[in-house]
């Protein structure tokens, strides 16, 4: 029997018996809330943590790999802290906290607790949200996330957020993973396979809670698990298309994220930037409305366009990449061939290696995205006020090498910066004078793949004449 099997196994075994007494015994008492704790029994206390931090598990189990950088994130590499596990029912084999039993195991650990909740009141018991606000990650098992959505509004909602915002973390697997995004396919009605939501989007099996957990940088998204094994991108291509279709998410668009089982996990740092352990995860954007989407009506959308993410790749939620994505359609209900493996778009749209500015873009959040640029390509823009920044965002991989030569016009002193993901200046070029010529070379040395941003800023002057930057890649 699997975790996530074991735990809904004593949802089933719980209703069976409660048909088995006779009417005059059946009452409506419930288990009480039950608490294991493991470590120190005294909670660690500091002034600040460096989160928030978050795991996306594709299963139940907690994943060493992605859960020991979120611990390491928070706690900013120094100290220990203090993590709660929240559970809808006890497994019904083996260890009672199957959780916490790998976290104890983790460096920066100083106690872990089992919370067992079997009733939607224990969202209010006084124990679990001080355990929950002394915590500094919140981590939900596998089962039914149902029952996770039973605690929206309730003051265990409020604990879990107070953790995030003190610079903790969220997370979990399967049903956990499900709950941790802002649209939840809440499953209270059933389970959908692709095939039925792919024949009927509205099928009565397919229902969602909005308004619970917003995590920073993670807007309009739905969460799915267990994704490959049991081929869930038709019904995550469906929750995608619903959303859009019913408003459940702003902007005309919405979001799917599904994690494999077996060792999958996404994690996401506070600056929104998600890196894949373990299995693989794909990310699935729909941007425009359902060609359709009605109830009893098979499902037709074109152009999905997916994200493959590989164990060691990354994903930026903060600033949402515009390339590097395939294509999948459904037709009458009917998926393209493929689905989870695709040649991935590069021009996305750029036409002769060139990319101008498109305003606005003078923060890190509105950037154009030069990633998909050939190389050498071309950046153009102005500076149309004294004060006018221009911001333009590139992918490195490990050992890559970008330079970028800037001719600015006479009429405006112009310099330039590159940024890391946080915003922090690595390298400049702050040449003197209008018309005088910027430029600048980076290295990525580290591990793996990460954004950058370049900052065009005007010193003094400005106009419509345009500066014009090569930007090459080795």
């Amino acid at each position: 029997m699997t975790y996530r099997h074991a735990r809904k196994a004593a949802y089933a075994a719980v209703a069976l018996c409660a048909l088995a007494l006779p009417l005059a015994h059946q009452h409506p008492a419930q288990a009480a809330a039950n608490r294991i704790r493991l470590g120190s029994a005294s909670d660690v206390s500091r002034a600040s943590w460096n989160g928030p931090a978050f795991t996306m598990n594709g299963a139940g189990t907690v994943i060493p790999a992605s859960m020991s950088r979120a611990i390491d994130d928070i706690r900013g590499g120094t100290g220990s802290l203090d993590v709660v596990v929240l559970a809808g029912s006890a497994p019904t084999s083996g260890s009672k906290t199957p959780e916490c039993d790998t976290v104890m195991t983790l460096a920066g650990v100083n106690s872990c607790t089992t919370w067992t909740l079997t009733a939607a009141a224990d969202a209010t018991n006084s124990q679990v949200n001080t355990d929950i606000r002394n915590a500094e990650f919140v981590y939900f098992a596998g089962g039914d996330q149902c029952r996770y959505a039973a605690w929206k509004g309730t003051p265990l909602e409020a604990s879990v957020e107070s953790v995030v915002a003190k610079g903790g973390g969220s997370g979990g697997g399967s049903a956990g993973h499900h709950i941790n995004s802002p649209l939840v396919y809440d499953a209270c009605n059933g389970s959908v396979t692709s095939t039925e939501a792919l024949a009927n989007p509205y099928d009565r099996t397919i229902s969602f809670t909005t308004g619970m957990f917003q995590w920073p940088h993670y807007a309009n998204v739905i969460n799915d698990s267990h994704f490959v094994t049991r081929d869930r991108m038709g019904r995550t291509m469906t929750f995608v298309a619903r959303a859009i279709k019913d408003g459940l998410t702003t902007g005309g668009a919405a979001w799917g994220v599904g994690v494999e089982e077996g060792g999958g996990s996404l994690f996401i740092d506070r600056n929104g930037l998600g890196t894949e352990y373990g299995k693989d995860a794909y990310v699935v954007l729909g941007d425009h409305q359902p060609e359709q989407a009605a109830d009893r009506k098979p499902l037709t959308y074109s152009d999905f366009k997916i994200w493959h993410l590989t164990p060691g790749t990354t994903f930026d939620f903060r600033n949402r990449p515009t390339c590097g994505y395939y294509l999948r359609s459904v037709t009458a209900g009917v998926p393209d061939a493929n689905l989870y493996d695709g040649t991935p778009v590069t021009n996305c749209g750029q036409s002769g290696g060139s990319l101008a500015e498109s305003e606005p873009n003078d923060t890190r959040d509105t950037a154009d995205d030069a990633t998909a640029l050939p190389s050498p390509g071309t950046i153009t823009g102005d500076m149309k006020s004294t004060s006018d920044r221009d911001y333009f965002k590139v992918t490195l991989a490990s050992g890559q090498t970008a330079s970028l030569t800037c001719a600015v016009p006479s009429t405006y002193d112009m310099d330039l910066y590159w940024l890391d993901a946080t915003g922090s200046t690595l390298e400049r070029s702050v040449n003197n004078g209008p018309g005088t010529d910027e430029s600048l070379t980076f290295t990525r040395t580290a591990s793996g793949t990460d954004t950058y941003y370049v900052n065009a800023e005007a010193f003094s002057g400005s106009g419509s004449s345009p500066y014009t930057c090569t930007l090459t890649k080795s």
